[in-house]
């Protein structure tokens, strides 16, 4: 069989072994991580009504990862009834979190300006983040759709970041690390990041010395944090898929692997 056509079944198989597996909705028992507990349990512990900021500072290219996390943070949120200030840093992350946001308010019938808001894009990240300690107002005197916010019954006693009881900045760069030293070293913010798995080490220092919260990273990640909120989502479905995979290359390297020993001893 010549080469073309064996990498042609082998990447055939591995893409038809990942959407199976995907599709298999199976709960994958994990011990959550010190960072994705401790997540879990502020979010689970705040006072009814505590408002959250959720600043979605990510490209579409990240999805695959980010996604899961988003959700079930935003579901967690809901579920506790937070409500929940969300905005971008990032400009390809607007239209994105707008519509992640919208989506998850609806599936627990949450109202629009009294339960959560989007405040939209904001450019110079670092004068948004400092100018938000001061007056959020004065950053973004409209959300997305254009309202202004002292006509929106969720912003009727929120002024700065003395109001807002953590900052969750989903990130697939370091836009989190701008949170951490200017609203969080500056303003005192509390500040919990979304990840990516390549992130986490870079964000490691952070956590090591408490400038950083907590962090929910990858789809691992993902999977600990709807296992503790009881909500399987694509954390879960992503970590089947992606144990399948390395299950099937793994499969593939031991028989090439036995196959090369037995041609070798086929010809003495």
């Amino acid at each position: 069989m010549d080469r073309l056509r064996v990498r042609w079944i082998i990447f055939s198989s591995l893409f038809i072994v990942v959407v199976l597996s995907y599709l298999v909705t199976l709960r994958i028992e994990t011990t959550p991580s010190p960072e994705v507990r401790r997540a879990f349990d502020y979010l689970e512990n705040l006072p009814d009504s505590s408002v959250v900021m959720i600043s979605f500072d990510h490209e579409a290219s990240s999805l695959p990862e980010i996604q899961p996390i988003t959700l079930a943070l935003l579901r967690h949120a809901f579920r506790r009834n937070l409500r929940v200030v969300g905005l971008s840093l990032f400009a390809e992350g607007t239209a994105i979190g707008y519509r992640m946001l919208n989506k998850t308010a609806q599936e627990f019938g949450r109202v629009y300006g009294q339960d959560y808001l989007f405040l939209g894009f904001k450019p110079q990240h670092i004068s948004a983040i400092l100018g938000m300690g001061e007056s959020i107002r004065r950053v973004f005197p409209e959300d997305y759709s254009g309202n202004k916010l002292d006509n929106l019954a969720l912003m009727k006693n929120i002024s700065n970041y003395g109001d807002i009881a953590v900052v969750i900045s989903i990130a697939d760069g370091d836009r989190t690390v701008q949170w951490i030293e200017y609203a969080g070293a500056r303003y005192k913010q509390k500040i919990i990041a979304g990840i990516t798995a390549a992130m986490i080490t870079t964000y490691d220092p952070y956590l090591g010395s408490g400038q950083l919260y907590s962090a929910v990273g990858g789809l691992k990640g993902a999977a600990e944090y709807e296992n503790l909120d009881g909500h399987l989502g694509g954390g879960n479905r992503g970590m089947i898929s992606q144990t399948a995979a390395h299950l099937f290359i793994i499969s593939l390297i031991a028989i090439g692997n036995i196959l090369y020993f037995r041609n070798r001893k086929g010809r003495g």
